[in-house]
């Protein structure tokens, strides 16, 4: 299973190199059922090799001048904020039971793993529908847009720290339809944001949880590779038919995960 897990690794990779996103939500079900480790340690670790992974394809974008650094900080600061505050009070305050249907409990894990699920299902059918999702808007935002998109910022990061992914694929098309960003510019401007939010997000949790940094810089290592050949494989790979039949193998993997926490155990 670990072998399996390896090159999950490095699909990850690949994918944060090809299209930019989508990868991420893989993170935490390959650390929870191909690695067993807790769902609230996997976020910890998702955070770490997402935010690596993010920022080596981030300084790559930015080197091609395709990073938008003011539009990536109005966006990125309050979503810090949110995964900073996230990880220190709402994280800790959850408790272990959440609430039970009959004999059906559902634990702070569970809970984790099918909110986490119901992500994956909207990160499918937003690849899937491809470039229908986003229309770019060249106006420049008024003060009214910058608002909106450091309020979406912040609802991102509750996303990012309560469950460890990078969201690419909400960033996206917020930096596309909110700042008028051209894909390629919103791609390496969501990378930097991910980027940032995940990594301070980790370094809040250092500390608060034993790490087994053998596995994780092992694991990070792959996914870094995965980016970087993910990189040179986009100039030969459409990257709009890769992102809709990668959609549809998170599709699957959210619905089996959805199966396997509640009707198959």
């Amino acid at each position: 299973m670990e072998i399996i897990g390896y090159i999950a690794a490095a699909l990850i990779g690949i994918s944060l190199g090809l299209i930019g996103g989508g990868g991420s939500v893989l993170t935490l079900p390959v650390l929870v059922y191909l690695f067993g480790i807790t769902p609230a340690a996997a976020t910890s670790y998702s955070l770490f090799i997402v935010g690596s992974t993010s920022l080596v394809g981030a300084v790559g974008s930015y080197r091609k001048k395709k990073v938008n650094v003011p539009v990536a900080l109005l966006f990125g600061v309050p979503s810090i904020a949110a995964v900073w505050l996230t990880r220190h009070f709402v994280m800790p305050a959850i408790p272990a039971t959440l609430f039970s249907i009959g004999d059906f409990v559902v634990t702070r894990e569970l809970g984790v793993m099918l909110l986490f699920a119901g992500l994956m299902l909207l990160a499918s059918f937003s690849m899937i529908r491809g470039k229908a999702v986003v229309t770019e808007n060249p106006s420049p935002m008024d003060m009214a847009g910058k608002v909106r998109l450091a309020l979406y910022g912040t609802l991102i990061g509750l996303v990012t720290g309560l469950l460890g992914a990078g969201g690419g694929f909400l960033i996206i098309p917020a930096l596309i339809m909110m700042a008028g960003l051209p894909m390629k510019t919103a791609v390496g401007t969501s990378l930097m944001i991910m980027a940032m939010s995940t990594l301070i997000g980790f370094m809040g949790d250092t500390g608060h949880a034993a790490i087994n940094w053998t596995l994780l810089l092992t694991l990070t290592g792959i996914a870094v590779a995965g980016v970087l050949a993910g990189g040179l494989l986009s100039r030969r790979i459409p990257g709009e038919r890769l992102k809709q039949g990668f959609g549809w193998f998170v599709l699957a993997m959210g619905v089996y995960i959805i199966l396997l926490e509640t009707l198959l155990k």
